[in-house]
């Protein structure tokens, strides 16, 4: 479960064109600092030991977490929550007070409490980041040493990939994202390293690299409830090891922060099971319906078959060279767009309604520029919603067929390569994740090209501006001849 929104990581386009759907080259930039915290600290969960699992058992216990409905247990993800007993749609399955909760109360209650105010007023995310590396460093004199012992030093995510395991996305927009990510949170490291960490060697005397850092953001990125986010954001023990399943559809959520005790006094997380489960079963929710396969890749390293995860954002731009620049900035901002716009494409629905009203603005010009004149200012947005003219729908459609041309030729594999090596048996997790991804932005584009394509053929049989203008007039009779006058 990811929580974290350090940015948005769309494609910016060159201010000297109108439209790019190829990302920026990527600097496959990774750190090479070797993981000293983590390699002292137990944070390996890859194979966690029956011993680890059993006191991570008792920890949660003796603290009155759970009711004895779901245990942790090893699943084929990893870990994960298992039915004690037949559970119905509906049914808590795990209870967490707040007292085992990493959150902001947890860092402020803390000795890095102190320093993290000094910091002027940090990300939540990066307080209990910091508050995560603090306490693995203490070891087994953490109050959370059970729960940090069966965290995993890495997931799937593709902030985790190596350099050539990232080359197999060379070419896709999560690529760029992953990229863009990473940036971030080496700048974010880098302030708290001068600031924070080595101005308090008595809380954190040992080595903390940047890949520390980097691991404690995609702890939190993966395993952080999608709600809980700002001044919310919470690691909560036990409910965490809940695993995804794209089965599950149900657009409620399968958790709710609550009182419980004497007056409600007492803070719990409560997390419920969205259907019906079988005892010695595993438990699941839905992570987030509305996230991409570049999304879950990013945040949880996994993706799914479903084609309605398969999308391709498509970045507009209107050019400060364009000569009627002020002009067309006017009208998109009066129509809530802007400068830029953002337009997600998913694989097998259609184009979203403003995305081909956004193109035409951005091409209009020539004979049809003066639309954009100050009379029509509060009219054009309707006139765009249809075509305007034969020269400004064939220029929308050359630029999207160019960009999505261009954008198809930075992957080195075709659709077709890509179908045929899902098809090989025992691949690796993350070149799946890789093929699936690289496929379904590919099949996304050629989507793209092939709905401008047919509107390329069916140019002749449109109507445009001018016919519609003349028919308000009065002026196109019954079979479409223009009448000047009436006898």
């Amino acid at each position: 479960m990811a929580a974290l929104q350090p940015q948005h990581h769309h494609l910016l386009l060159p201010r000297n064109r109108p439209l790019s759907l190829r990302p920026p080259p990527p600097r496959l930039r990774l750190p090479s600092r070797s993981h000293r915290l983590l390699s002292r600290a137990r944070a390996v969960s890859a194979a966690t030991s029956t011993a680890t699992l059993e006191d991570f058992r008792r920890w949660l216990s003796s603290h009155g977490a759970g009711e004895g409905k779901a245990f942790p247990a090893a699943v084929p993800e990893g870990l994960g929550l298992v039915a004690a007993r037949d559970l119905p749609r509906g049914e808590v399955v795990a209870e967490v007070p707040k007292k085992l909760w990493m959150d902001a109360d947890a860092v402020a209650a803390s000795d890095i409490g102190r320093a993290c105010g000094r910091g002027g007023g940090l990300r939540s995310w990066v307080a209990v980041a910091l508050l995560l590396l603090r306490e693995v460093a203490r070891g087994a004199d953490s109050p959370w040493a059970p729960y940090l012992a069966i965290l995993p030093r890495q997931t799937d995510s593709t902030i985790f990939w190596s350099e050539e395991e990232l080359l197999e996305i060379q070419g896709t927009q999560l690529l760029s994202t992953t990229m863009g990510v990473k940036d971030y949170v080496q700048s974010e490291f880098e302030s708290v390293e001068a600031e924070i960490i080595n101005a308090n060697k008595d809380l954190f005397p040992g080595t903390i690299t940047f890949d520390d850092f980097l691991w404690a953001f995609g702890i939190l990125r993966s395993r952080v409830f999608p709600e809980l986010r700002g001044d919310k954001l919470a690691l909560i023990p036990f409910a965490d090891l809940v695993n995804h399943s794209p089965d599950i559809t149900s657009e409620g959520s399968s958790w709710e922060i609550k009182g419980k005790g004497l007056f409600g006094r007492e803070v719990m997380f409560s997390l419920r099971t969205p259907v019906d489960v079988k005892s010695g079963e595993q438990i699941y929710i839905q992570y987030d319906l509305d996230k991409s396969n570049a999304e879950l890749a990013l945040d949880y390293g996994f993706i799914e078959s479903n084609p309605s995860r398969d999308s391709y954002t498509v970045t507009l731009e209107i050019s400060e060279s364009d000569p009627f620049y002020g002009d067309k900035l006017d009208i998109a901002e009066l129509n809530g767009l802007g400068e830029s716009a953002y337009f997600d494409i998913v694989l097998d629905e259609p184009l979203p309604p403003q995305m081909i009203t956004y193109l035409r603005l951005l091409c209009i010009g020539g004979t049809d520029a003066f639309l954009l004149e100050a009379l029509f200012r509060n009219s054009v947005w309707g006139h765009l919603e249809m075509p305007v003219s034969p020269d400004n729908e064939e220029s929308i459609c050359k630029v999207m067929r160019d960009a999505c041309k261009s954008a198809l030729g930075a992957y080195h594999t075709t659709i077709q390569e890509d179908e045929e090596l899902l098809e090989t048996e025992n691949l690796q997790s993350r070149l799946k994740i890789a093929i699936g991804v690289r496929a379904g932005e590919k099949k996304v584009l050629q989507q793209i090209d092939d709905i401008f394509k047919q509107r390329e053929e069916e140019l002749d049989g449109l109507e445009y501006y001018q016919e519609r203008r003349l028919k308000d007039l009065g002026l196109v009779g019954d079979n479409g001849e223009i009448i000047f006058w009436e006898t």
